[in-house]
């Protein structure tokens, strides 16, 4: 869900409350239409100020989609690191890196769709910085994976791999629906998952590998 971001104009409103403004603009519009496709015109009608001064205080539309990304880039890295390390067990760690993916991403949900973008300008500055924290990202899920894989004993490297995939997949997933569902908190979304994993721990207790 995305914070209401007041018509500011450009009289009365400190320096630092109007940028903020802006980057929360910003990222609402680089989340929904991507960096392709996103209005600089736009996003300074929505704040109301003019797209001369936009362009003063963040330089070009590539320079705002990094303000926009980094702090979304840094918070995500810094909360699933820190709901990894701080898991009482191995199998809390899933529930408790969603619990952090959400709670970072509150107030600003299409965050993640600015960090997932993959229609950004190849050889880019922005591409080389979002693939940056992408790859961070995917690194802790694979560490995740592979303890999560040898705590109930299984070694194979692409077993590891390929729940890192699903991982990425399933918290994709996740958070769109979740921006489809503003009024669902991140405790209401993590509780939500608590209840799903359950749900599909029982139905897949139940099935049995294929045959080699």
């Amino acid at each position: 869900m995305s914070s209401p971001h007041r018509r500011a104009g450009t009289k009365g409103v400190p320096r630092e409350r109007r940028k903020q403004d802006i980057l929360g603009a910003a990222t609402e519009e680089f989340g929904r239409r991507g960096y392709e496709a996103a209005s600089l015109a736009a996003i300074a009608q929505q704040v109301g100020v003019t797209k001369t001064l936009l362009h003063q205080y963040f330089g070009t539309k590539q320079d705002l989609y990094i303000a926009c990304l980094t702090p979304i880039g840094e918070r995500l890295l810094s909360a699933i690191r820190t709901a990894m390390t701080g898991s009482r067990s191995t199998a809390d760690v899933p529930l408790a890196v969603l619990h952090a993916v959400f709670t970072a991403l509150e107030g600003s949900r299409e965050a993640w769709l600015v960090l997932y973008d993959n229609r950004l300008p190849p050889d880019s500055e922005a591409a080389r910085l979002a693939k940056e924290y992408r790859v961070g990202i995917d690194d802790l899920a694979a560490a995740g994976s592979a303890d999560i894989l040898r705590a109930a004993r299984l070694t194979d490297p692409l077993d590891a791999d390929a729940l890192k995939y699903a991982w990425r997949g399933l918290v994709t997933a996740l958070v769109n629906w979740w921006i489809r569902h503003p009024e669902q908190s991140p405790q209401a979304m993590a509780e939500r998952c608590a209840r799903l994993f359950t749900s599909a721990g029982m139905a897949f207790g139940t099935a049995h590998a294929p045959e080699s």
